[in-house]
Order: structure tokens, then sequence, then C-alpha cells
């Protein structure tokens, strides 16, 4: 446990700061887990428009600094590659 004000305060500050940057990092895995599942299932129409959902979701982690932003290109890149293979 912290012993300073300071260090409590600290802990305080990175407890919201964790709720927040969670809710970002969630929805941007739950698009795509969403296409990569539209993907399998063969549903490239669907899977085209979830990626799109997918990219805004990356894009907005990055520009927060949730995710670093090479990985959000990553990501994106992983997410295109998969999806113009099955289409």
């Amino acid at each position: 446990m912290a012993n300073t004000k300071s260090a409590m305060k600290q802990i305080r500050s990175s407890a919201r700061k964790r709720e927040r940057n969670r809710v970002f990092r969630s929805r941007a895995r739950t698009f795509i887990n969403k296409t990569r599942r539209l993907i399998a299932e063969g549903k490239i129409e669907e899977a085209r428009e979830e990626v799109q959902r997918a990219i805004v979701a990356l894009d907005k982690a990055a520009e927060k600094g949730i995710i670093h932003k090479n990985k959000a290109a990553r990501c994106k890149s992983r997410l295109m590659k998969r999806l113009n293979r099955a289409a």
C-alpha cells in the first residue's frame, strides 16, 4: 500500500485511467473478433462493414495513446489481409 499522499493520489488517478482505457481497448477487440468471425462464416459484405468499425475503434484507441499506433496499423493490416484473402 502507498505511504505518501501523492502515491495514494496516483493510485486513484491510475484506477480512473485504467477504467477509461479498458472501454476503448475492449471496443476495439470486440470489433476485431466480430470481423474475424464473419470472415470465417463467409459473410463478406457484413465483414466489410465491421472492418470499418474496427478500423475506427483502433484509430481512436491509438489516437488516445491507449494502444501504440504501430499496433493499430498492424491490426488493421492483418484484418484487411484476412478480408481480401476470403473475398
